[in-house]
């Protein structure tokens, strides 16, 4: 896709510096390569909250209902804390999952030798680990039915899943692994959980599709382990909605930072929303400090998944790991030698390195 219409939803702490350098990226990438992005910005999360009292105003859904992509900062903080329904700057973006129908979270953690030692394990262990985490965004306990107590006597949230909704997800992980290593670990907690239980039966039913693929599964708590202790030995993680949240931030510590991945939320079809996997750190906005590699990397799964440009996609990532590779960082990445740059100048190296 030579044109593309991307909404930019920079959202609250370091959201609008991550999106601004993404977005730079990506127009020096539509120059290089003769193509036309059409950027709008809207408001969404706190920054929304403030302007009009909704996390996720009518406008801001208009706007990524008429594009081909969306790109999202981060959402939240302090400020905003403890509010519920549309002044939640969370609930905004739940509802905006919910509402576009992105079921399919794809969060790869790829580990670049750079930054190995910034990782908090051995160096040794991180050799090989090339993990792509597939969970599951709009079902499971984050949108079951809930109910809590007005004077403190109990809460209740439930879990819920359909064959349907374990189905599709599914087979989504399943063709990932296809064109990856062909190994696929399907993590639930089956001795325990009902929802659990029809989830490996679907899982199993599923992989029947995908004979070249290898299906193993274990239990969350077992996977928690091994992600640590024998990283190398995953491929494809295929999870629910609340393990994947979990797993997915702890298999980030395997990279060195939470900074420096991507992630992208699929429609069916090639629409998509794409952001870093780190939060607002509110603390750190404004100083031009942040680290710009998640939203970057997020915007070259852009390109792969929502406009089929797979070798800009890849254009982006080599540039990237070619600016690691030359030790320049952000402070978050504190490398033996590294060069210490602000988020726009780590941001330009990269750009320069597009061709």
């Amino acid at each position: 896709m030579a044109e593309a219409r991307i909404t930019l939803l920079p959202g609250d702490g370091i959201g609008p510096e991550v999106v601004a350098a993404a977005r730079d990226v990506l127009a020096h990438m539509a120059g290089v390569r003769d193509y036309q992005f059409e950027f709008t910005e809207a408001a969404i999360g706190g920054a929304a909250v403030d302007a009009v009292g909704d996390s996720l105003p009518a406008e801001t859904l208009a706007v990524c209902e008429g594009s081909d992509a969306i790109l999202l900062g981060a959402v939240g903080g302090p400020r905003w804390a403890n509010r519920d329904g549309a002044a939640s700057p969370e609930h905004g973006l739940l509802r905006l999952r919910q509402h576009l129908g992105l079921f399919a979270n794809l969060r790869p953690v790829p580990v670049y030798p750079a930054l190995a030692a910034a990782a908090p394990l051995k160096t040794e262990l991180l050799t090989g680990v090339d993990i792509l985490v597939v969970r599951e965004l709009t079902g499971g306990i984050y949108f079951g039915p809930r109910q809590e107590a007005t004077e403190g006597g109990a809460a209740t949230d439930t879990m819920v899943y359909s064959c349907e909704e374990i189905e599709r997800i599914t087979h989504v992980a399943f063709r990932a692994a296809t064109r990856r290593r062909g190994r696929l670990t399907s993590v639930d907690k089956a001795n325990v959980l009902a929802t659990s239980r029809l989830w490996r039966r679907t899982v199993e039913k599923v992989s029947r599709d995908y004979p070249e693929v290898t299906l193993d599964h274990l239990y969350v708590d077992a996977c928690a382990m091994q992600i640590l202790r024998s990283p190398a030995d995953f491929d494809v993680i295929l999870t629910g909605n609340l393990f994947g949240d979990i797993l997915s931030d702890e298999a980030s510590m395997l990279a060195g930072s939470l900074g420096v991945l991507p992630s992208a939320s699929l429609a069916e079809g090639t629409f998509g929303l794409y952001e870093p996997v780190h939060g607002s750190a509110p603390d750190l906005a404004g100083q031009g400090v942040a680290n710009p590699l998640g939203a970057i990397l997020s915007a070259a799964m852009l390109l792969r998944h929502s406009l089929e440009l797979e070798e800009e996609a890849a254009a982006i990532e080599s540039a990237v790991s070619q600016t690691l590779e030359a030790g320049l960082v952000t402070p978050d990445l504190p490398i033996p030698g590294g060069q210490i740059l602000t988020t726009q100048q780590l941001t330009r190296a990269i750009a320069d390195r597009l061709v």
